[in-house]
């Protein structure tokens, strides 16, 4: 998201004598917020993606290819054969899922996280009768901190729908101490007692250490093993191999930047999203720092925020634009309802968060920013002007 919105803004910005390229290996976006959407059925696979090419501005030319490697001192890409200079560099890659680093992960547990994961996890659960199912985040952090609490309350949902409810056992297992950590024990609470109202067991500091498929048991630290009959997690995230290989990242693998302006210390060059490490200067507790949530309303504001300030450089002028850590969050429940919360990070002695109480008019909100990312770039305003005047009731939005 950071880097087709930083792309996007350039383009408006710049003349088109500045040559703007979005190096991506896909041809197809998909919108990763609505992928337990996908899990639950509510929506499909082509719902949810769109040609890469609708979303990024015709100006912005696009180089169909993975990044293979980044030489920072001769300022090059190399992306599957194809060799790319540049003035600026803005680096957008995320982060990757690694099952693999816990035992067994990979071939007894799902996930939504990936497209193929959540339309695996959708074909398993049309079938799925009962049982015991444990909603696991593996390892901090990771993307998007309210999704694991958000799929517990759909799969409460998707089950109640089906007649299954009272056959299924609904676990979430966490090694934080509350849901979202990061965002004070407000908003922690109030996720915990919506679990809780839904009869979804909630689990803190259970730390996975492996996954055994024959036994269908899952191994925490220090804790006895938990049976299951389906396991859906939040797998292990780390930062690219390439950040680390080209020594952008730091020794927690992630790109450490400038909160304000999102530079590395290499000269000209940014990161913004996922790949970033983003100290906060308010903590909740004083001896635990605190960091910025991985999420895409961040990587899509840090993406403006770059794009302003290479542009106003290359202009002449001075920079002006910086990243304030301000951000919202929207967290579905089920029943077409949503809680949200909106949040300055950069706030102390601690980030100021503001909750708004579970409605129908967030969970409209969430699908129709859904629906305005999706629309062809060309035609977003026309779009958003005429949901707004028809209501997302009438145009079928709430699901």
């Amino acid at each position: 998201m950071g880097g087709i919105v930083a792309a996007n803004e350039l383009r408006r910005r710049l003349p088109g004598s500045h040559r703007i390229v979005l190096v991506e290996k896909n041809t197809r976006h998909a919108f990763p917020p609505s992928f337990v959407w996908i899990m639950t059925g509510t929506r499909r696979a082509a719902q949810v993606m769109r040609p890469l090419r609708s979303l990024v501005h015709p100006g912005v030319q696009i180089v169909q290819a993975e990044a293979r490697v980044l030489d920072l001192e001769g300022q090059r890409i190399a992306a599957d054969g194809v060799s790319l200079a540049y003035d600026y560099l803005i680096v957008a890659l995320g982060a990757e899922l690694n099952s693999d680093l816990i035992p067994g992960l990979s071939e007894a547990a799902h996930t939504f996280y990936s497209l193929s994961g959540a339309l695996r996890l959708r074909e398993t659960l049309e079938t799925f009768s009962g049982g015991r199912v444990a909603v696991v985040v593996t390892r901090s952090p990771y993307k998007c901190p309210g999704a694991p609490h958000e799929a517990a309350m759909l799969l409460h949902e998707l089950f109640r729908r089906r007649g299954l409810r009272d056959k299924v056992d609904l676990h979430v297992f966490t090694p934080e101490p509350q849901p979202m950590p990061d965002v004070g024990p407000v908003l922690g609470q109030a996720l915990r007692g919506l679990l809780e109202e839904r009869g979804i067991n909630f689990h803190p500091l259970h730390k996975l250490l492996a996954v055994n498929p024959k036994t269908r048991e899952l191994v925490f630290e220090g804790m006895a093993p938990v049976r299951y009959d389906l396991a859906v997690v939040v797998p292990p995230h780390c930062g690219p191999r390439l950040t680390q290989e080209c020594g952008l990242a730091d020794a927690t693998g992630w790109v450490p930047v400038d909160p304000a302006t999102l530079a590395t210390p290499h000269e000209r060059v940014f990161a913004v999203g996922d790949v970033t490490v983003l100290p906060t200067p308010g903590r909740w507790q004083p001896e635990v720092p605190l960091f910025l949530p991985k999420g895409g309303v961040f990587a899509h504001g840090q993406g403006q925020v770059v794009a302003r300030r290479i542009a106003a450089e290359i202009a002449g002028e001075v920079p002006w634009d910086v990243f304030r850590g301000k951000g919202f969050c929207v967290v579905d429940a089920g029943q077409r309802r949503a809680v949200a919360a909106t949040a300055d990070f950069f706030g102390v002695p601690a980030p100021k968060i503001r909750l708004h109480r579970t409605a129908r008019v967030w969970h409209c909100g969430k699908v129709l920013f859904e629906q305005w990312w999706l629309t062809p770039l060309g035609l977003r305003r026309e779009t958003l002007r005429l949901v707004l005047s028809l209501g997302c009731g009438r145009l079928g939005l709430e699901m």
